[in-house]
Order: C-alpha cells, then sequence, then structure tokens
C-alpha cells in the first residue's frame, strides 16, 4: 500500500509541536527575569530559538554577492548592520557575518532561509552554517540598560559612541558576547548557550540597584 505523504500544513504543525517542548538555555531563569526587571527603568527576557546563520565569503566577491541577494546586503565595515524585514546581518570580521531571523525563518519550521543561503552559496569558496543551537539571545531594555552592561563590558557605549543598529563582538562579565544595539535604550545579547545562565545571571544581579526595591 503506498504510503501517503504528509501535507505542508500537518509538517509544520508537527514542527511547532517539537518547537514547543524545545528547552531554550535560560529558560529555568524565566520568573526571575520577570520579577527583577522593572518597566520604565530596566527589564530583561531571553529571546529563545531565533534563527542565526553564520556566513563567510570574501568582500566583494560573486559568493557574496549571491548571499547578499539573499539577505538583503552584507554590512561593509567593522560594528556594521545591513536590517531586511525582519532579517538582520551583523558584521564579526573581514568576510564573516551572523544573519539573525525570526525563529519561523528556520527550515525545520518550514522557512527557507537557511537553504536560500546554502543554494546561494553552492560551490562558491565559503560558509553557511545554522548556528541556531550555538547562542540564546537576552534583550536588555530601559533606561538604565547602558549602566548595567557597563558593569561589565570595556566597550564604550555611550550613545555618542555606540549608536543605534551597531553590533560588536566583545565580552560581558567576561564572558563572549555578540552585544547589538538594536535601539537607543534597547539591546540584544547573544552569549553560547553554555554561558548563558552564568550571564543571565550575573545580569540580574548588575540590575538589581536599578530594579529591586532594596539596594544591597
Amino acid at each position: 500500500m503506498a504510503e501517503t505523504a504528509a501535507s505542508p500544513t500537518s509538517e509544520k504543525n508537527l514542527a511547532a509541536q517539537n518547537l514547543a517542548v524545545r528547552t531554550s538555555p535560560a529558560r529555568q531563569l524565566a520568573e526571575a527575569f520577570a520579577s527583577g526587571s522593572l518597566a520604565g527603568t530596566v527589564e530583561l527576557a531571553e529571546v529563545p530559538f531565533l534563527t542565526l546563520v553564520g556566513l563567510r565569503a570574501q568582500a566583494g566577491s560573486e559568493t557574496a554577492q549571491r548571499l547578499a541577494a539573499v539577505t538583503g546586503g552584507l554590512p561593509a565595515h567593522c560594528g556594521g548592520t545591513v536590517t531586511n524585514g525582519h532579517t538582520t546581518v551583523l558584521w564579526l570580521g573581514p568576510g564573516e557575518f551572523l544573519v539573525v531571523a525570526p525563529t519561523e525563518a528556520h527550515e525545520s519550521l518550514g522557512g527557507d532561509l537557511i537553504q536560500a543561503l546554502q543554494s546561494a552559496l553552492a560551490d562558491g569558496q565559503g560558509q553557511v552554517v545554522d548556528l541556531s543551537a550555538n547562542r540564546t539571545t537576552f534583550e536588555l531594555t530601559g533606561p538604565r540598560a547602558r549602566a548595567v552592561l557597563e558593569k561589565g563590558c570595556s566597550l564604550d557605549l555611550h550613545p555618542r559612541v555606540l549608536k543605534a543598529g551597531t553590533a560588536y563582538s566583545t565580552e560581558v562579565a567576561n564572558i563572549p558576547v555578540i552585544l547589538w544595539k538594536t535601539g537607543e535604550e534597547s539591546f540584544r545579547i547573544f552569549p553560547r548557550a553554555s554561558f548563558a545562565e552564568f550571564l543571565g545571571r550575573w545580569l540580574l544581579d548588575a540590575m538589581r540597584e536599578y530594579a529591586s526595591p532594596e539596594v544591597p
């Protein structure tokens, strides 16, 4: 008896169910993030399961041009970012980039971003690597977000130096991260999954001065 192929809708529903049972690297801190945040001052949350794709391609090469056609462009300088709709490409180094896209852009949920990038790479010199499980994302927002980061980050975070829409590889609390300033008072922090709990707890402690009614 011939097997009936699963419909795209059923495959998408199955993928959504699989996503629902996944455990994010900082899931155990969700309640602490909520109780340790103070609206209008500083707030911390995990944004789990974003689609993260590492790209390598020589600047100006045909490979880079094909990849840029998929993402809407590649940043050309240190700290640069290029946003196209809900997808942003961060500059990590000469010829090295990180694509950040919504969860549903991942091929396991029926998205075609990774497949499109792999097709654009073809047999050209470069790399397209799915890094979605390699890191998680913390979102730190509010007027005191910069002050919290300044307790453990050596970058000059003053707005005259670090503009909204820039991203750098750096360290926060001695943990290697990618720091992306998404707005005037908002940051996204990308630690490796294995460092997520430590960094999450460090950020909570650094926030306590501003978010807790009791100053330690």
